[in-house]
């Protein structure tokens, strides 16, 4: 069974550079009742791309998870009225929350940015997970204030021949320390793997440490960069120290979600996505 749906207000506690608010003790709950130890575990729907929406959730469901994070095909940006109605209930038919939006991108424009906030809160999501121009940041902070979504950046490794704008959490951090506390950073460790192919090191746990409070959700996958293919974590070919990952998680107090993104065997990923989650489960154990 995994965790009850986290209302935003508990989303938000364990960041310290919101410690004035105040902090409810959570119960940690039984480790048979709750196999993923208190993190907010999902699935990002576009693993299942090759899918419609009731497809996606359908393979959600048998895999035992009740939050993800969607991208816009499966749940369009901008639904509502009766179409936002639909969805909600087929979400609700399948018992999947959702707990995050993206990767979507933002600009200076703040009309355009506060429609994409009424969808988010619409939804119900706690976070986007983001690609925002460095210029929308401004914008930015008056939204994440007023509607508590967390922006949460997404650093997307190799782009052609160079990185991604958002490369890491160091490029990050150095542009989001003196914006609001809810501007921060959605980690994926499999394209921090894939820095390597650019002879550049990035190691995932600790950029989570480097973002510290501001780490708002986590795209979690290893990836074998010989033949550029995301693998079930402990794959022989893989490098995703996913222990160390979640020891720094548990340091930094995370709060997010943890989105399971899976990008290789689109037509059929469910296997390769419980190994991923039968390997995490064990990992959680271990960490106590």
């Amino acid at each position: 069974m995994t965790p009850a749906p986290l209302d935003r207000r508990s989303f938000l506690i364990g960041s310290a550079a919101l410690a004035a608010s105040a902090v409810l003790p959570r119960p940690a709950p039984a480790a048979d009742a709750d196999p993923y130890g208190g993190f907010t575990v999902g699935v990002q729907s576009y693993t299942f791309r090759n899918f419609d929406l009731e497809g996606m959730l359908k393979r959600t469901k048998e895999l035992g998870l009740t939050h993800a994070e969607f991208y816009q095909k499966h749940i369009p940006m901008g639904s509502d009225g009766d179409k936002l109605k639909a969805i909600q209930k087929l979400l609700a038919e399948y018992g999947v929350t959702a707990v995050a939006y993206g990767v979507e991108g933002f600009t200076k424009d703040h009309d355009a940015n506060k429609k994409k906030f009424d969808f988010g809160a619409a939804l119900g999501i706690k976070a986007f997970s983001a690609d925002p121009n460095p210029d929308s940041l401004d914008s930015l902070d008056k939204l994440v204030a007023e509607y508590k979504i967390a922006i949460a950046i997404h650093p997307h490794g190799p782009v052609g021949k160079g990185m991604h704008r958002w490369r890491d959490a160091e490029s990050i951090l150095k542009a989001v320390k003196d914006h609001h506390a809810l501007v921060g950073t959605c980690l994926d460790t499999g394209h921090l793997i894939r820095a390597a192919q650019l002879d550049i090191k990035l190691d995932p746990a600790e950029q989570v440490t480097i973002m510290g409070a501001r780490n708002f959700g986590l795209h979690l996958k290893d990836h074998d960069n010989k033949r550029k293919t995301d693998v079930p974590f402990g794959d022989a070919t893989g490098v995703l120290d996913v222990a160390a990952v979640l020891k720094a998680l548990k340091a930094v107090k995370f709060a997010g979600f943890i989105s399971i993104e899976y990008e290789a065997k689109a037509d059929n990923p469910t296997a390769d996505v419980k190994a991923c989650l039968d390997y995490l489960k064990v990992a959680i154990k271990k960490l106590g």
